[in-house]
Parts: C-alpha cells; sequence; structure tokens
C-alpha cells in the first residue's frame, strides 16, 4: 500500500500518538484487549483495522485532539477502502485428478447409486476442494463454499461495533408534517428528482445495515452515520422508560447503538452525530448545505435520566454544526471553530462532520438534508438513523442516575 490509498499516512499518525503518550506497544496492547504484534502491525502500515473502534479507543488513550480525532478518522477511511479493494492473489490451479472426466453439462446427483462408488461422488470433492483453496488463498474472513442453487454472503451484514448508519436518499421527507430550515445566508439549488428510500424497512435505530445512501443508486456519494458519539462519556446521557434495577451497565460508545435499541433508549438533552461523507468516484462533489427537518416535536419525555460516564473533566469542545432543536425553524450552524459549507468530496477525499444538536424543552424527532451537486447533476441525501428519524429529548427535571467506576450499579445522582 502507498501514501496515496492513505495507509502510509494513517499508520504515521497511529506512530506518532504511540511515541507521545511514553506508552509501551504491550501496554497500550493490554490495555486496547490486543496482541502487542497487531498493534506494531497498525502502527508500521502493515495492516489496517477492519473496525475503527480501536483506533479511536488508542488515539483516546494516547490523548488525541478533536483535530487529530478527525484526521485519523478521516486517513482510516482511505486505508480501509485501499485494503477493501486490494486485488486478491492469483491462485494455482490444484493438480488434475487421475480419474474418469466427467463433462461440465453432467448434473451432479442428489444421490449416488451404491453400483458407482467413487465417480460421482469423487467429482463433488474436487469442486469442494477448489473452493476450500480459493476461500484460503484469499485470506478470506468468512468460509463460504457456492454450490449449486446456493447463496453466499459478502459479510455486509456482519454486526460490527461501532459500525455506520444507512442513509435514505431523497429530495424531499416522505412525512409531509416535516419542515426543512435552511441555514441563514446560503443559496439552494432546487433537488432534482422524486424522492427515494434505501433505508431497510422496521430497521432498529442505531444497528449496522447494507451500503449507505448512494451505492447503487447513482448518487455520487455516500454519507455513513454514526447516532451516538460520545464527545466525552459525561456529556452523553439517555433517557429511559425503566427504574435503575432494570437498566444495564453503560455502554462503550462503539456498543451504544445495539444498547439503545435494546432498552429503547432515547438521547438526552444533546445528541452527538457523526458522518463520514465521501465520494463514489473520481469526480468531485461539492456539498452545498446541510439542512433540519424537523419531523415531530412535542412535550418532553417524562422519563429517568442516566449518564454513560462520571468523574470527567472539562474538555475543548469539538468542531461541529450546532443545531437548536427549540428554535422554531431549527438550523445546522457552525460551532468551535468549524468552517461552513460549501465543502468537496471525492473517493480519495472524504469528510467527517459532528453535528451537536440540542433541547432543553422537547421531545424531537428530526433528520438532515445534505444537499449536492456534481457537474450537471445535484440533488438531496435524507441523513437519519437506519430509516427512522433522530429522537433527542430534553431533560430537565427528570431523576438523574450515574454509575460510579467500581460501584456495580446504578445510584441516585447528587443534586
Amino acid at each position: 500500500m502507498t501514501e496515496a490509498d492513505g495507509t502510509g499516512e494513517f499508520a504515521t499518525l497511529l506512530r506518532g500518538l504511540k511515541e507521545r503518550s511514553g506508552l509501551s506497544y504491550g501496554v497500550l496492547a493490554k490495555r486496547l484487549h490486543m496482541s502487542t504484534s497487531t498493534l506494531h502491525r497498525y502502527c508500521n502500515g502493515d495492516a489496517v483495522p477492519v473496525d475503527y473502534a480501536p483506533v479511536e479507543r488508542l488515539a483516546r488513550l494516547c490523548k488525541a485532539g478533536p483535530d487529530e480525532l478527525v484526521e485519523l478518522h478521516r486517513l482510516w477511511v482511505l486505508a480501509d477502502a485501499a485494503r477493501r479493494t486490494k486485488p486478491v492473489a492469483a491462485v494455482e490451479e490444484p493438480p488434475a485428478v487421475a480419474s474418469e472426466p466427467v463433462p461440465d453439462a453432467d448434473p451432479v446427483p442428489d444421490a449416488v447409486p451404491p453400483s458407482a462408488p467413487g465417480k460421482r461422488r469423487s467429482r463433488r470433492v474436487v469442486v469442494l476442494a477448489a473452493a476450500v483453496a480459493v476461500v484460503v488463498a484469499g485470506g478470506a474472513g468468512a468460509f463460504a463454499l457456492h454450490l449449486a442453487g446456493g447463496r453466499s454472503s459478502d459479510g455486509g451484514g456482519k454486526d460490527r461495533a461501532g459500525a455506520t448508519s444507512s442513509v435514505t436518499p431523497g429530495a424531499r421527507s416522505a412525512d409531509p408534517s416535516g419542515t426543512a430550515s435552511p441555514s441563514p445566508g446560503r443559496k439552494h439549488k432546487p433537488s432534482a428528482g422524486p424522492s427515494r428510500s434505501g433505508a431497510p424497512a422496521g430497521a432498529e435505530p442505531g444497528t449496522p445495515s447494507a451500503p449507505a445512501a448512494g451505492e447503487g443508486t447513482g448518487t455520487p456519494l455516500t454519507v455513513a452515520t454514526t447516532p451516538y458519539v460520545y464527545e466525552s462519556p459525561c456529556s452523553q446521557h439517555f433517557l429511559i422508560d425503566r427504574p435503575p434495577a432494570e437498566v444495564p451497565p453503560p455502554p462503550l460508545e462503539q456498543d451504544a447503538p445495539n444498547w439503545v435499541g435494546a432498552i429503547g433508549a432515547v438521547a438526552s438533552g444533546e445528541q452527538f452525530i457523526k458522518l463520514t461523507v465521501q465520494g463514489t468516484g473520481s469526480d468531485t462533489v461539492v456539498l452545498e448545505d446541510l439542512d433540519v427537518r424537523v419531523m415531530k416535536s412535542g412535550a418532553p419525555l417524562a422519563w429517568n435520566d442516566y449518564s454513560m460516564g462520571v468523574g470527567c473533566g472539562g474538555g475543548v469542545g469539538t468542531k461541529s454544526f450546532g443545531v437548536d432543536l427549540d428554535a422554531p425553524r431549527p438550523v445546522s450552524a457552525p460551532r468551535n471553530g468549524q468552517r461552513d459549507f460549501p465543502y468537496k468530496v471525492s473517493e480519495s477525499d472524504p469528510e467527517v462532520f459532528y453535528i451537536k444538536a440540542n433541547t432543553k424543552a422537547h421531545d424531537v424527532s428530526w433528520v438532515l438534508e445534505l444537499k449536492w451537486s456534481s457537474g450537471t447533476r445535484h440533488g438531496v441525501l435524507k441523513v437519519d438513523d437506519q430509516g427512522r428519524a433522530f429522537r433527542t429529548s430534553a431533560d430537565v427535571g427528570r431523576p438523574g442516575y450515574d454509575y460510579p467506576i467500581g460501584a456495580g450499579g446504578w445510584g441516585e445522582r447528587a443534586a
């Protein structure tokens, strides 16, 4: 792999963080629950992690700053794409079997007659052996054999920790009650074409899914969404309609989507979302604007508030786009030094955006709409959580519970 695909820069940044931390490979590997040799390979550029979660844990252990985290994620996206598109090594043909040749048109019977042992049966063994050789030589992580009438999976449905959620393409929300709010001072192009939905029906919010929007739809970009990002563990709260005794321990960030889906939690007070936007080809795609569409707004939930961490110190705010969900027409506005739109992306130059939405008075269901153009084409991508709107509810006045380290259970938050 070369510097052009991001792998070299990714490894260089990892090594720099490791050296700055003053910790040995052995100490870091133990804290990351991986082998020392694996960590060596990541930092030397000999391998790229399949998931971003261990990379982010390493960066936070090494006290990476917000800008370093954004750059590290950008380089990992490039390196991971290069890893997945790396050509498979050629596979040597297996030696010929010295047995009676079998015509390709002769089907394999369901049962082999006792009078003909070895002939038809040996052919099946050869087919399976060849398939195994291909899988092993190709370095596939999963064992899959292609037999007549069978179907195989490319692993796209694997439940990956911290995996991204889907995005629904479309020029307009399917819900006529939703209202999009353009950010002030920005010019907009009319979107082309009817609304299309690429999210799976009935998908649980926050769970991993098939390819992000744009893949296979003719849209020249994809957007992958991480619906729950911990700016710090103490900043992340959830409202849950359960007593403390029925709430499991707080999850790590990469496990938050499944945890939320299992117990019906709702982001409390604020929601911090990460968008990874990448072109699908060499053509440049201009990201013109990011609008907010409120689908539903009502009284805040009368549920208990649970914090994901305790004892955190104050930190520097991450560059992001803020959204005040209590505003009559919420908009996305740059915060903490974030540059405003437009941006440009391509397959080799992705962008990572953080969205921080807040509410102190409502229970709000909302989505984002990303306006794009590329040459003569233009449109809108509706960004949501697996086909469902993001949901954030105010936590003012709600009973609060914390999970102190070593306590083994939830305790009532001190006033």
